[in-house]
């Protein structure tokens, strides 16, 4: 499960870290820009991070709260990351994926991109403490959406830069809209629809482009029940699945024994949840050509 602090354990570190913001500055405004002058904006983890760098560009000083490698729902916050936050002129973040930011950040000086789309229902997994699913970023339209709504928070945290934001902020979602063409193409005629992954974290992709998505478990970090690798693998068979998908940050011990009981093969899937070896576009174009040599298509 999660794991994060309690909304008292919050408060209290963003108190700590208050004395602290005034006892080293003198004054407990200072702080929402950084030495260059430009503000300071907070990104949650990587796909987030990776939309401000793009529309903040050289105007923001991003920072990222969650490192590379590490699991985003486990993150934990210390003293100094939650003065971080205080500080910033603006923290992007998703509600829903990290209980510490959740509880830790400041309304008016946050932006929710949970807020900024129609957000599908959660798969009732124990994995988010909210009705609907945050993995929203998997939709190149969805994330699109989010950069424009972004460019005009980022515009209203900084006026002397506003247009800057709001020019990136249209460039980026293009560049999203582009990438979206090719899902939509890539995935137009495939032999099946049905994608089997070790847990449900693909909701949004699969509803864009019409696929059928099927968690073997809802929870990474619960072990399916016999009962349901039986269920799950009986109708991987009926549906002619070939592909069992893993993810980067889970083990792939429980997609590799239902692909042995099915007679597939397992590959990876990026949640994109942490920094790929690329960035956000190259993993997303690697995801559509696991997804294309997966499922049979042939556009």
């Amino acid at each position: 499960m999660m794991s994060g602090f309690s909304r008292s354990h919050a408060a209290g570190l963003l108190a700590g870290a208050a004395l602290l913001t005034v006892t080293a500055c003198g004054s407990g405004s200072a702080g929402t820009a950084a030495a260059d002058g430009k503000p300071e904006v907070v990104a949650a983890f990587y796909p987030i991070q990776w939309l401000t760098e793009q529309v903040g560009g050289s105007d923001a000083h991003v920072t990222v709260l969650t490192a590379p490698g590490v699991e985003p729902h486990d993150l934990e916050l210390g003293i100094q990351q939650v003065s971080e936050l205080q500080k910033a002129a603006l923290t992007v973040y998703i509600k829903g994926v990290q209980p510490a930011v959740d509880d830790a950040v400041d309304a008016d000086k946050s932006f929710d991109a949970a807020t900024a789309v129609k957000t599908l229902p959660s798969q009732g997994g124990e994995e988010h403490a909210v009705s609907y699913d945050p993995h929203l970023w998997l939709d190149p339209s969805r994330l699109a959406t989010v950069a424009t709504k972004l460019g005009e928070r980022l515009a209203g945290a900084d006026p002397a830069h506003a247009q800057a934001y709001k020019d990136r902020a249209t460039r980026t979602a293009s560049t999203l809209g582009t990438l979206d063409q090719e899902f939509a193409k890539g995935l137009s005629a495939c032999k099946t629809q049905t994608l089997v992954t070790s847990h449900e974290a693909f909701g949004y992709l699969a509803d864009r482009y019409g696929l059928k998505q099927v968690g073997i478990t809802l929870d990474p970090e619960q072990e399916p029940s016999p009962t349901r690798i039986s269920e799950v693998a009986k109708l991987a068979k009926s549906e002619g699945v070939t592909t069992i998908f893993t993810e980067s940050l889970v083990s792939p011990k429980v997609a590799e024994v239902l692909a042995n009981e099915v007679g597939a093969k397992t590959a990876v899937l990026d949640p994109l949840e942490s920094k790929p070896s690329g960035d956000y576009l190259s993993a997303m174009r690697d995801n559509l050509k696991t997804l294309q040599t997966a499922l049979g298509c042939t556009a």
